[in-house]
């Protein structure tokens, strides 16, 4: 599976529940005694189980990096966690009453196996918050960035050998594991930038002037259909989109608002 830095965890999970956590009620998080964090990363998500848990419950979290466990066990609000595999967790059958993965399974060759053995290790519940990166919606105040940004991850999507859109289609890969679909529900996880700007999005901006963001998904975005002669004019087109975004910032006229949507797929262990 691709591996992930504390960076990118950091600008694509965080706010991700701030504005509602409707989607998250049918994992009755209320009445959950012990809860399972599969690929919880630097531990966003596993905050959010154990705000919504009673008090007495027990939240851990589970990952394959032991440097994002590391972050996720610092701080002023550590989280409980232990290295392991998805496909091999490091826990005895019927460990836990949820089990939960978040932007987990798009990212692996055999979703159903992963669902297969989060069944193993929980009595009642197995959830997955999957995204369909296929559908992200950009509105920019730079014209062209909503459109090129659709003609790169088109690329970066074709080049991917896992579903990075897996979204709704979660519930698949729970059947197909033996659980019993209870409900899918829709989220859309919206990030804003705007005047002031955080040094979040000062970053990413440098980020698309240099193109450096391109040149990281480079070997990826080569193993679609996508030429190098396309590859070439497409960052060029990239960096200077992002000298518009700089100067726009300068001016502080620059907004942009990035929709993603992920569904939560909760299943019932038989």
């Amino acid at each position: 599976m691709r591996e992930f830095s504390e960076d990118y965890l950091r600008r694509t999970r965080e706010g991700m529940w701030a504005d509602s956590r409707a989607a998250l009620e049918p994992l009755a998080l209320e009445s959950r005694e012990r809860v399972l964090d599969v690929g919880c990363g630097t531990g966003e998500l596993s905050r959010v189980l154990r705000e919504e848990a009673p008090d007495d419950a027990t939240v851990v979290g589970c990952d394959a990096d032991r440097e994002l466990l590391e972050i996720a066990a610092d701080g002023d609000d550590p989280v409980p966690a232990v290295a392991g595999d998805a496909l091999r967790l490091p826990f005895p059958d019927d460990s836990f009453d949820l089990v939960v993965c978040q932007a987990l399974l798009i990212n692996l060759p055999d979703p159903a196996a992963a669902v297969a053995e989060f069944a193993r290790v929980s009595t009642d519940l197995v959830a997955a918050v999957e995204p369909n990166n296929a559908t992200v919606e950009i509105d920019s105040s730079v014209d062209r960035e909503g459109r090129l940004e659709r003609r790169a991850r088109s690329a970066y999507l074709d080049g991917v050998a896992t579903d990075v859109a897996l979204g709704a289609d979660a519930r698949a890969a729970f059947e197909d594991a033996g659980l019993e679909v209870r409900e899918t529900r829709r989220y859309d996880h919206v990030r804003t930038v705007e005047p002031p700007y955080s040094e979040m999005a000062l970053v990413a901006a440098r980020r698309k002037a240099t193109g450096a963001g391109l040149a990281d998904d480079r070997e990826t975005m080569l193993s679609g259909e996508l030429t190098e002669a396309e590859y070439d004019d497409l960052r060029g087109a990239w960096r200077e989109m992002g000298r518009d975004v700089i100067e726009q910032m300068e001016a502080r006229e620059y907004r942009r608002e990035e929709a993603v949507p992920f569904f939560v797929t909760v299943g019932r262990v038989p």
